[in-house]
Formats: C-alpha cells, sequence, structure tokens
C-alpha cells in the first residue's frame, strides 16, 4: 500500500441540481395535499420529472421522511433512473431504495415476513426453470396417457412451443384470480376443453414446488403471494403505516393482481399518486389490462367517496406542432378515460412549447425487410454526416426485438452506424454478448444453415473480430481463390483430355 489519499469527485459538479421551471398542470400535481390523484401524461409532457418534484417537495417543503415514500414501476432501468434523480435532485441518499419495481417490493415483503415468522424466504423460478418443469410434467402425463387433456392435442405435449403456450396462459390466468377451479369452470362455460386441462394441470404443477422445503415462486404468483399477504389485516396496517406516499409511474401498464396490491397497500383514500397514459398502454400481451387506468378515479375513490381527481399535463416539450398533430390524430382512435375531457380539458390536446420545430412525418414503402433496414440506415447515416444530429440524438422503434433487430443490427453495423440495443428489449440468447457464440454453435452443428448474412454477423462481431472493410477484402480474396480453383480445374480437364 502507497498510502495515498483518494477523493470521489462525483462527475459533472457536486452541486445541486437546479429545480426545473414546471408548468401549471405540473404544478397542480406537486401541490396536491391528499388522497389518491391520477396524473394522465402524454409523450413529452415532463412525467418524470413531475414525480421527482412531488418526491422532493413532500420531503423539502412538507417534512416528509424519504424513508416513508414508495416509487413502484415496471423495470429495473426505469426504478434506477428514478432512484438517481430524485436523489441527485435532494442531494441525498436514502437506507432504503426510493424506487422499486412492483416485483421487487413484493419479494421484499415477502422476504421480511418470512424472516419475521422463522421461516426460509422464497426462492424466485427463473423462466427457463418453470418451463423446464412444465415439460418435465408434459412428458409425465404423456406416459400417463394425457387423460386430461383433448385427444388431438396430446401430441402438441411433446413440443417446446406448448410448453410455452401454457406457461404463458397460466400466468395470464393468475393475474386475473383464475386458479386450478376457477380456470376449469371458465374453460366449461366458453366450450375450452384446453382450458380445462390446463386448470387440472396447474394444480399438479403447483403440487410440484409445494414439496420444496423452501417456496418457489415465479413472477405473477410473486405478485398475488404478496397481495395475499396484504389482505391480511395486521401486515396490512404495518405495510400502510410503513408509507405516507406512493406514487406509480407507467400505471396504464398494470395488470389485475398489480391493481389488487395496490388496492391494498393504499386504498380507501390514503395519499396514492398514479401517474400514466392509457394511449401508451402496450403490454396487454404480458397481462396489463388499460381497464386499471381507465377505471382509476372509481376504484380508488377518496375519503369522502367521491371519484379520485384527475389532472393532464398538457405542455409537451419533445415534439413541435407537426409531429403532435400527427400523433394526436392516431390517438383520437384509442380508448378515453370516461367523463376526463369535461374535467380537464383532454390529456390528448398538447400544447408544444413556444419555441419548438415543427418537426417533420414521412412515410417510406419498402418492398422487403431488407430494403426497409437498409433505409433506415441510410436515414440515420445522412442525419449525421449531412445534418450533424449526434448518434445519441437517434432511436429506431421496433414491433418486435427478437425479428426486427438482427435484420436492422446488421444493416446498420454494414452502414457505419453505431448500435445499442436495450438489455431488457432482447431475450438472453439475442444478446450482444450472447448472440454470436450460440449462432456459431448452432452453424458448427448445421454447417449448412450458414449463409452470407450470418457469415458477416459472426466476422464483424466480437468473435471474428473485423470491420466491413477486412470484409470486403475477404470477399475479394474468396472471388480470386474461386477463380484460380476454377482456372486451375480447367487446365487439369485439358491436360486429361
Amino acid at each position: 500500500m502507497s498510502g495515498q489519499n483518494y477523493r470521489l469527485v462525483r462527475r459533472g459538479g457536486v452541486g445541486r441540481r437546479a429545480a426545473p421551471v414546471l408548468d401549471e398542470h405540473q404544478r397542480a400535481v406537486v401541490e396536491h395535499d391528499s388522497g389518491p390523484l391520477l396524473v394522465l401524461a402524454g409523450p413529452g409532457t415532463g412525467k418524470t420529472t413531475t414525480i421527482v418534484e412531488t418526491v422532493v417537495d413532500r420531503v423539502e417543503r412538507r417534512g416528509v421522511d424519504p424513508e416513508r415514500v414508495l416509487v413502484l414501476t415496471f423495470s429495473r432501468k426505469a426504478a434506477g433512473e428514478l432512484r438517481e434523480r430524485i436523489t441527485a435532485r435532494m442531494r441525498r441518499t436514502t437506507r432504503t431504495p426510493l424506487a422499486l419495481t412492483f416485483h421487487s417490493y413484493a419479494y421484499a415483503l415477502l422476504r421480511r415476513e418470512a424472516v419475521l415468522a422463522g421461516e426460509p424466504p422464497p426462492r424466485l423460478l427463473t423462466g427457463p426453470e418453470q418451463l423446464l418443469e412444465i415439460r418435465r410434467l408434459l412428458h409425465g402425463e404423456l406416459e400417463d396417457g394425457a387423460r386430461h387433456w383433448p385427444p388431438d392435442m396430446r401430441e402438441l405435449l411433446k413440443t417446446r412451443g406448448f410448453a410455452e403456450e401454457l406457461r404463458d396462459l397460466l400466468s395470464r390466468a393468475a393475474e386475473r384470480g383464475l386458479y386450478g377451479d376457477a380456470l376449469v369452470q371458465l374453460g366449461r362455460e366458453h366450450g375450452r376443453p384446453d382450458w380445462e386441462a390446463a386448470g387440472l394441470f396447474s394444480y399438479r404443477y403447483q403440487d410440484r414446488f409445494d414439496l420444496d422445503p423452501v417456496p418457489a415462486l415465479d413472477y405473477s404468483e410473486l405478485i398475488r403471494e404478496a397481495a395475499g399477504l396484504l389482505a391480511d389485516g395486521e401486515v396490512r396496517r404495518r405495510e400502510r403505516d410503513a408509507y405516507d406516499l406512493v406514487l406509480v409511474d407507467e400505471y396504464q401498464d398494470t395488470d389485475p393482481a398489480q391493481e389488487f396490491l395496490l388496492r391494498q397497500l393504499a386504498g380507501d383514500g390514503r395519499d396514492l399518486i398514479a401517474v400514466g397514459d392509457p394511449d401508451q398502454s402496450i403490454y396487454g400481451f404480458r397481462g396489463a389490462d388499460v381497464q386499471g387506468i381507465l377505471r382509476f378515479p372509481e376504484r380508488f375513490p377518496a375519503r369522502d367517496g367521491q371519484d379520485a381527481p384527475v389532472v393532464a399535463l398538457r405542455v409537451c416539450r419533445r415534439s413541435g406542432p407537426a409531429l403532435l398533430e400527427a400523433s394526436r390524430r392516431v390517438a383520437g382512435r384509442l380508448p378515453a378515460v370516461p367523463g376526463h375531457e369535461n374535467r380537464t380539458g383532454g390529456h390528448r390536446d398538447l400544447i408544444p412549447v413556444g419555441d419548438a420545430d415543427p418537426g417533420e412525418v414521412k412515410v417510406l414503402l419498402a418492398d422487403s425487410a431488407s430494403q426497409e433496414a437498409a433505409v433506415v440506415a441510410d436515414t440515420l447515416r445522412r442525419a449525421h454526416l449531412l445534418d450533424g444530429v449526434p448518434w445519441s440524438c437517434m432511436a429506431v422503434l421496433v414491433r418486435s426485438a427478437v425479428r426486427h433487430v438482427p435484420l436492422l443490427r446488421r444493416a446498420l453495423v454494414t452502414a457505419g452506424v453505431p448500435v445499442v440495443v436495450a438489455g431488457d428489449e432482447l431475450p438472453l440468447v439475442q444478446e450482444p454478448g450472447v448472440r454470436p457464440l450460440i449462432t456459431l454453435l448452432r452453424i458448427a452443428a448445421a454447417p449448412s444453415t450458414l449463409d452470407v448474412a450470418t457469415a458477416e454477423e459472426l466476422l464483424t462481431g466480437p468473435l471474428g473480430g473485423t470491420d466491413m472493410i477486412g470484409v470486403r477484402r475477404l470477399r475479394r480474396a474468396l472471388r480470386i481463390a474461386e477463380h484460380e480453383a476454377i482456372a486451375a480445374e480447367a487446365a487439369a480437364a485439358e491436360e486429361a483430355g
């Protein structure tokens, strides 16, 4: 040890982050007195800033202990960003995280109650573990004749795809409180013998984990178990006494199980601020129910029984008039909050800031997915080279990370456009560090599947370590070698003749 002293310095300076200038709608949220409140926040209206300033106001102006404020959101990345912004704004840290995902809160609650009861904390099942158990149980049912399954489905029980579909069905049913008999009954009412069989299977699946000495829960069961704990009067009283304010970000993505958990934690007119936009509800395939935000005012009434008030953020700082007009035409065809327009003027009637660039909307039609990817890459490259737009100010949205990202990534890399894909948008096998190895192993097992696009991806990836110039040189060398081989074969044939 040299005995040197080191001083840690916050990047960008240690000064406190300046308070932002809020518009009248944001101030109405920050200054909300008490009780439930629904905040409708369209794109670019300062939703996160409003959440941060609401927490800061409660802590610094009203004297609320920051440990008694809970912010719930739907991804670890969003929770981390909220924690950083809140602590930077207050220039202080907290003993416990201010922002958590629903699943993190549920697990912390279950773990704490297990410790208090002297029991082992639950173990969280990963997706692959859950799928492996389902496939193992289905294999056992096949050996027993699969009596509970419709005859025309028995061959499907052998496939991985069916196991994945069954797992998703059980998760979606659990989020809506449909377990065992309830799912069987629903199948009988709608003439769906496959639902009946899935309901019976859920008992065998659950019995398997009930044998474990340590409770094992998947993500949907995690929320259900936590909500069940909160239904107990003593636990509910203890949890409610722990928080003076609960905020929920991206409320349009809640499912019925999460709404039930929230009602136990912060219902009955308590201080609850839910922020979201029904027009951005896109996770229905994961169980999200847009009715949660559409019906929030009546499902979370104030202490006097009146519907919770609604505030809409109206000033858009992200888009100019042209972009807003285009996006509002699309949003106008989506479901709205009943009665909301009469109370707040409509959360879709966004106002651009005075000096906003009008923006521009273009629609381009491509003949194929490859051509579409090439057009996107060319557009981004031109914007950077000709217009000076920084790479960090560009984004590409896709409908399916699995189907569209690989092709788009190749086109962007070929055009010299740097690519970063959010980690939580890709399954593990598509992660940048995993995908090249999986692809290489797949090609090694079946060499006939190697094509030009895959070869380029491997060569320009972390395993190949080359760039497109190296690929062009390799192509040229291969063409020369091919021509020389053809010439040699022709010469040999001529001599033989």
